[in-house]
C-alpha cells in the first residue's frame, strides 16, 4: 500500500514520521514523508499513484477542504492527527470546533486521537463518524519512552557542563513572522468565525508572552550571576524568531542560545527542564525529568496545563534555591525530586498503554486497505522533476539578493530545513535496531524534503 504522510514543522514532527514510515516499511507499505509541496508536486504530475494521504490537520477551512476533496476523488484515503494536540487546555470543546468539522472528519476514513480527552469530545460532537475517531496517542510521544533512550544523538552544540534546559514557548509576541500575519492567516482560515473569542485570546496571548519573556531573562541573568557551576540552554520553539533571544541574552555568561534538532535529546541531557506553558512540560513529566514550572506573574491568557506540573515556583528566590538543589541531586545520582507517579491530567490527554501509537495507526491504516492504493508511483521520475525544481530555486534565491521585490516568492522555508541524507539514512537503521524490525528496508532521499522509505525488494 502506498503511504503518504505529510510535515509541516521538521524539528517537532520528523523522527515520529520516520518511526511511523518505518514501522510501516517493515510491514510492506511504500511510505513517503514530505512537506505539503512536495506531496503536491507528485499529485499534479501524477507520478505518486493512490493511497492513503495522512494529514497533520483537517482543519476546515476551504483550501484544505478543496485539496482532500481532489485526492478522495482521484482515489486517495484521508487519515488525519492534529499536531498541535490541545495539551495545553482544560477541555477539548473549542479545538474540536476550531480544527474539526462535519466536512473534514467526513472526508476522513480515520481520525488519531492523543487520548482519553479528545476522543471522547470528538465522537460526542461528530457522532454519526464516531467509527472513525481512534484513541492512539502520537508516535511523537512513542519516542519520550525509555525504549528510545539511544536513538537520540548528542547535539553538537551541546555544551560540556551540565545544564538546565529552559524551553521558551513566546511564538505570539516572538514569531518568526509578524504577529499581524498571524492574525491574517486565522481570520482567512475562519478561526475567528467559528469561535470569536480567539481573537481577544490571540492579542491576550501575545501581551502575556511579551512579558514572560521579560521576566525569563530577568530569571537568567539571575541563574547565570548566582548558580552552582551549570550551565544554562534556552531553546526557542521552532516557531520563535531565535535571533531575538540572541540579542536579549548576549554577553550573559554560560547561557547558550540553540535550537538545534528536536527538543527530546536535549531533555534527555539536562539535569532539569525549566519552562512557563510549553508542551515540553509533558515530554519533561513522561521522560521522568525533573520540572520547574516558573510562573512569575498572574498569567489570565496563558492558563496552560502544563503550568500545573513539576515543582511550581513563583519568585526569582525560589527559582535559584529549586535549580540549585536540582543541580545538587543530579550530582549525587539521588533523584527524589523527580514524580514517581504519572499525573491523571496527563493520562487524561496521553493514551500510555504498553502498544507504540506508531504500531496501532498502522495497524488502522491496513484496515483501511482496498484495491487501487498499492499501485506503482513513478519514484523516479519525481526525483528527476526536483531536481530541476531545486536548480529553478537555487538561481531565484540568487536572483532575489539583486531584485528582491521581483523574486520575493523565493523564500527559504523556515519550519522544514533541508534534510542531509545519511543524517535520514542513519535514524532509520537506528529504529530498525531498536525495534529489531528484520525486514529490510530501503531509505531513499527524493528531494531536500522528501523521504522514501520501501521494503527493499519493491520498486
Amino acid at each position: 500500500m502506498n503511504i503518504y504522510i505529510n510535515i509541516e514543522i521538521s524539528v517537532r514532527e520528523l523522527d515520529g514520521k520516520l518511526l511511523l514510515g518505518t514501522i510501516a516499511a517493515a510491514r510492506g507499505h511504500n511510505v513517503i514523508i514530505s512537506d505539503m509541496s512536495g506531496i503536491d508536486r507528485g499529485l499534479r504530475n501524477k507520478f505518486f499513484a493512490p493511497g492513503i494521504f495522512h494529514s497533520k490537520c483537517i482543519t476546515p477551512f476551504d483550501a484544505k477542504i478543496n485539496a482532500h476533496q481532489t485526492m478522495i476523488n482521484n482515489g486517495f484515503v484521508i487519515t488525519s492527527l492534529d499536531e498541535e494536540a490541545n495539551l495545553q487546555m482544560t477541555g477539548y470543546d473549542e479545538f474540536s470546533k476550531s480544527r474539526y468539522s462535519e466536512k473534514t472528519i467526513g472526508q476522513s476514513s480515520a481520525v488519531f486521537c492523543w487520548g482519553k480527552e479528545d476522543s471522547k469530545m470528538l465522537k460526542q460532537i461528530y457522532p454519526k463518524h464516531a467509527s472513525k475517531i481512534h484513541m492512539t496517542c502520537s508516535p511523537r510521544v512513542d519516542l519520550w519512552r525509555s525504549l528510545f533512550n539511544d536513538y537520540w544523538v548528542k547535539p553538537n552544540s551541546m555544551p560540556k557542563k551540565p545544564f538546565l534546559l529552559i524551553s521558551s514557548n513566546t511564538g505570539y509576541a516572538n514569531h518568526i513572522k509578524p504577529f499581524y500575519e498571524y492574525i491574517n492567516f486565522n481570520d482567512k482560515a475562519g478561526y475567528y468565525k467559528r469561535e470569536p473569542k480567539l481573537f481577544e485570546q490571540d492579542f491576550g496571548n501575545a501581551s502575556e508572552d511579551y512579558l514572560k519573556m521579560y521576566y525569563f531573562i530577568k530569571a537568567i541573568k539571575y541563574l547565570s550571576k548566582n548558580n552552582n557551576g551549570y550551565d544554562i540552554v534556552l531553546r526557542p520553539h521552532p516557531s520563535e524568531n531565535i535571533e531575538s533571544w540572541k540579542v536579549f541574552l548576549k554577553g550573559i555568561p554560560n547561557v547558550h542560545v540553540i535550537q538545534e534538532g528536536a527538543i527530546t535529546p536535549w531533555v534527555s541531557k539536562s539535569f532539569a527542564v525549566m519552562h512557563n506553558g510549553c508542551t515540553t512540560g509533558f515530554e519533561a513529566i513522561v521522560s521522568n525529568k525533573p520540572l520547574i514550572t516558573y510562573v512569575p506573574f498572574k498569567q489570565n491568557y496563558n492558563t496552560v496545563l502544563s503550568n500545573q506540573l513539576g515543582l511550581r515556583v513563583e519568585t526569582l528566590e525560589e527559582l535559584l534555591k529549586t535549580v540549585n538543589d536540582l543541580f545538587s541531586s543530579s550530582k549525587d545520582g539521588n533523584d527524589k525530586n523527580i514524580n514517581k507517579t504519572m499525573p491523571n491530567l496527563i493520562t487524561d490527554k496521553l493514551n500510555l498503554d504498553n502498544e507504540l501509537a506508531a504500531e496501532k495507526i498502522v495497524k488502522i491504516w491496513e484496515s483501511l486497505s482496498r484495491d487501487g492504493l498499492s499501485k506503482t508511483s513513478n519514484f523516479r521520475a519525481f526525483q528527476l522533476l526536483n531536481k530541476l525544481v531545486e536548480f529553478r530555486d537555487s538561481i531565484g534565491f540568487f536572483l532575489r539578493k539583486i531584485f528582491p521585490e521581483r523574486f520575493s516568492r523565493f523564500r527559504k522555508d523556515l519550519k522544514f530545513k533541508p534534510l542531509e541524507k545519511n543524517d535520514i539514512y542513519n535514524r532509520v537503521n537506528k529504529l530498525q535496531g531498536i525495534l529489531g524490525i528484520q525486514e529490510k528496508i530501503e531509505c531513499k532521499l527524493l528531494a531536500k524534503r522528501t523521504i522514501l522509505i520501501k521494503p527493499n525488494n519493491l520498486t
